[in-house]
C-alpha cells in the first residue's frame, strides 16, 4: 500500500501563490499583448519579490509559455466538462464552438490570451486544437461530417473561431450567443450538415457554463 501524500507545508503554499501571482501577471500582459515588458514588471504586477521570480521560471519566455499553456488547460478542463453528457461526435463539436464563443463574454481576458497567440493555438498540443480535431475525425468516423481532410477541417474551424472572438472583442454591443451560434450553423453546413439540422442543433439549451475567472494581473 503507498503512503498517503505528505500535506503541503507552508513553505509549499507559499511558492505555490508566489507561482500562480506570476502566472496571473503574465495572462494579463499576454491579453494586453504586452510580451516585451522586463521581469521587473512582472513581479511588480504579480507583488512579488523580483529574486523570486528564478525560484519558478528561468526566462520570461518560459514563464509566459507556461501562461498560455495555464489558459489552454482552463480553457479544456471547462470544455470537459461541458461536453461530458454528449455522445453525438458532431453535436459534440457544434456546443464545444457555441460554448467558446460565449466565453468572450464570461472571461475576455482568457479569450484575448487566445487571439494574441493568434493561429499558433491550432498548432498547440493542448486545449482547443487536439479536442477539435479529435471531435472533427470522430464526426467524420461516425457519418455525421463530410471532409476529406480533417486537418483542414481544423484549421476552417479554428479560423473561423478566432474570427468570431475578434469580431465579438471588436463589439462590445455585438449579440454573443447569436454570432456564436450562427457561425456554428455556417461550420456545421461547411462540413456537410444539411441546413435544417444545422440550425435545429445550434438552437438546443447549452449546458450551463460554470463560474470562471481568469484574473488579469489586477492592471
Amino acid at each position: 500500500m503507498s503512503e498517503p501524500a505528505a500535506a503541503p507545508t507552508r513553505i509549499d503554499r507559499r511558492k505555490e501563490r508566489t507561482r500562480a501571482a506570476l502566472l496571473a501577471a503574465a495572462t494579463g500582459f499576454l491579453a494586453e499583448g504586452s510580451v516585451t515588458v522586463s521581469i521587473q514588471q512582472i513581479t511588480d504586477a504579480a507583488d512579488v519579490g523580483f529574486g523570486s521570480f528564478y525560484n519558478h521560471f528561468e526566462s520570461k519566455e518560459a514563464l509566459f509559455e507556461a501562461a498560455v499553456a495555464d489558459v489552454l488547460d482552463t480553457y479544456a478542463a471547462l470544455r470537459d466538462e461541458i461536453v461530458a453528457g454528449y455522445d453525438d461526435p458532431a453535436e459534440v463539436f457544434a456546443v464545444s464552438f457555441r460554448m467558446t464563443g460565449r466565453l468572450q463574454r464570461q472571461v475576455p481576458a482568457m479569450v484575448k490570451v487566445l487571439l494574441n497567440e493568434g493561429v499558433g493555438i491550432l498548432l498547440h498540443d493542448r486545449g482547443l486544437a487536439p479536442r477539435a480535431s479529435h471531435d472533427i475525425r470522430q464526426a467524420v468516423e461516425a457519418g455525421r461530417f463530410d471532409i476529406e481532410n480533417p486537418r483542414l477541417g481544423l484549421m476552417a474551424a479554428g479560423g473561423a473561431l478566432l474570427g468570431l472572438l475578434q469580431l465579438l472583442d471588436s463589439d462590445p454591443d455585438a449579440d454573443a450567443d447569436s454570432l456564436s451560434d450562427q457561425m456554428t450553423a455556417r461550420l456545421l453546413r461547411a462540413f456537410g450538415m444539411d441546413s435544417t439540422e444545422a440550425a435545429e442543433l445550434c438552437a438546443r439549451p447549452l449546458p450551463a457554463i460554470p463560474d470562471l475567472d481568469v484574473d488579469a494581473g489586477g492592471r
